[in-house]
């Protein structure tokens, strides 16, 4: 991003106590101050960020009569790196008193809340059209609009300007030593009039923290939010009370994860976590000898067949001829395994970055002649590998590609020493799960954990809306619903295509 030497500086003018503009105006008309749960939510977000930030930080914070910080605020704006400051909405003299006065902080600085808008003016308590307070030529704290011309309103770029402009701005502001002025309200929302927001990405990669949430993936049932970590089965996860903390400001209502049995059971859980079981097909490798001694006469004479029929199966360095090989494996038919095939009219660029930007990763190609016809993904993880994908032409089904590619991934974890492959899971796909057993998986239970961390998340799990449809069901009901879970799922492609016509 920047010199590491460079300080960051920002600026946050703290205008609305709550992340909901309009519950905002209601408390400032009705003169509210009650400090409940989301109060200052997001001004509590951004400081555990500048504290758990690498860089060199400092942070001054300009506070209204209606965002006083509370205990908790308090204890994370700590004096090496937080500056409390005015942020004046009506009566400077007055409001400097009470912000000294509540958060026992001397304060040195000032600037004025304005606003254009005549219903805001009232609001704050001003006559129309005065649009901020006069500020007596003797007041004796130092106003921050002073360093205007040193003032990048980052917020407000990212809407007007764009991210890509902004990230290249940054390492030139930072070195300069410009101030980076952000309202707390416009973290995660964008403003609808006021053009401002959402930087929260952009400061995450200012202040380079919270990289554990860079792999978090959140879906949304009914209103109930539910996270969990992409990386799940490749790495060891038990949260800390600290990282539930902040998925909990972050508005997730319950976080799952998974215990990686094979190798790392967890000690000890935590009585708040609900446990359900889960599978996992794996295979354990102790050589590849062993492997094809164990899978069977039928599996060895399908790998066999694939050779007879001249099928080269070859580790491949990813480059844009593979990734055009595989753009035509995904466009070949939009239906596999009797379902609608996701990746199927995905643009050809969209293929290539997946491709060339894979990391920690094997690329295994079946070839007849020069045409790629099948290929494997091997995604390796801590005391794992994955089938992240295997997939071939249909059209020469019958030479039994993937037979031929799933005994080169275990030869390749064999040599590189990996004794765990994972193969999905068991239990949804009657004809996949036949062809995991038959190459030597078999269902491994693992536990899955939910952790309820509100009231809604407690409601969801209560009413059961914290799983799938498809794990909720008892095998006696989900077998028969799988051909015509199978056929909705067709459907829905066969009208799409109809649509587009």
């Amino acid at each position: 991003m920047a010199n590491e030497q460079a300080m960051i500086k920002l600026r946050l003018d703290v205008d609305y106590p709550y992340p909901s503009r309009t519950k905002s105006f209601v408390y400032v008309a009705l003169g509210i101050k009650k400090k409940n749960q989301d109060y200052l939510k997001n001004a509590k977000i951004i400081a555990r960020m500048i504290n758990e930030s690498p860089k060199q930080v400092v942070a001054y914070w300009f506070f209204t009569p209606y965002t006083i910080p509370d205990k908790k605020l308090l204890s994370l704006l700590n004096n090496e790196r937080h500056e409390v400051a005015l942020h004046v909405a009506t009566d400077p003299y007055r409001e400097w008193k009470i912000l000294e006065n509540e958060t026992k902080r001397p304060v040195k600085y000032y600037t004025i809340h304005g606003t254009s808008r005549i219903i805001a003016q009232l609001l704050w308590g001003r006559k129309i059209g005065e649009q901020k307070a006069n500020i007596p030529p003797e007041f004796p704290l130092k106003s921050f609009h002073d360093y205007e011309s040193m003032t990048f309103m980052l917020d407000h770029a990212l809407r007007v300007s764009g991210k890509e402009f902004v990230i290249n701005e940054l390492p030139k502001l930072i070195v300069a030593n410009k101030f980076l002025a952000v309202h707390p309200e416009w973290l995660f929302n964008k403003g609808r009039i006021n053009p401002r927001g959402p930087y929260y990405d952009i400061l995450k990669l200012i202040l380079d923290v919270d990289h554990d949430f860079e792999t978090l993936q959140v879906k949304k049932k009914l209103s109930a939010k539910t996270a969990h970590d992409i990386q799940e089965y490749e790495k060891n996860i038990v949260p800390s009370e600290e990282y539930l903390e902040k998925l909990k400001e972050r508005d997730i209502d319950i976080f799952t994860f998974l215990e990686r049995k094979w190798c790392c059971p967890i000690p000890h859980t935590s009585k708040k976590w609900l446990k359900t079981d889960d599978n996992v097909a794996l295979l354990e490798i102790k050589n590849y000898e062993t492997w094809w001694t164990n899978v069977g006469k039928k599996t060895r004479n399908m790998v066999r067949r694939a050779e007879k029929e001249g099928v080269k199966v070859t580790i491949v360095e990813p480059n844009e001829k593979f990734a055009e090989g595989v753009w035509k494996i995904y466009n070949e038919t939009p239906i596999r395994q009797e379902r609608a095939f996701l990746h199927y009219g995905e643009p050809l660029e969209a293929v290539k970055g997946n491709m060339l930007g894979a990391q920690k990763s094997t690329f295994i190609g079946a070839y007849l002649q020069e045409e790629l016809v099948g290929f494997i993904q091997i995604l390796y993880g801590d005391n794992i590998a994955i089938i992240a994908q295997i997939l071939s032409m249909q059209k020469h089904w019958n030479k039994s590609l993937n037979n031929a590619l799933l005994a080169k991934a275990v030869e390749v974890c064999a040599s590189n020493d990996n004794r765990w492959l994972i193969y999905g899971r068991i239990g949804n796909h009657p004809s996949l799960d036949k062809f995991k057993e038959s190459n030597g998986f078999v269902k491994f239970a693992i536990s899955r954990y939910f952790v309820p961390l509100t009231q809604k998340g407690k409601v969801a799990m209560r009413l059961g809306l914290h799983r799938d449809f498809k794990d909720a069901l008892p095998e006696a009901i989900k077998t028969p619903l799988i051909p015509i879970l199978n056929w909705v799922s067709r459907s829905r492609v066969r009208l799409k295509k109809l649509y587009k016509r």
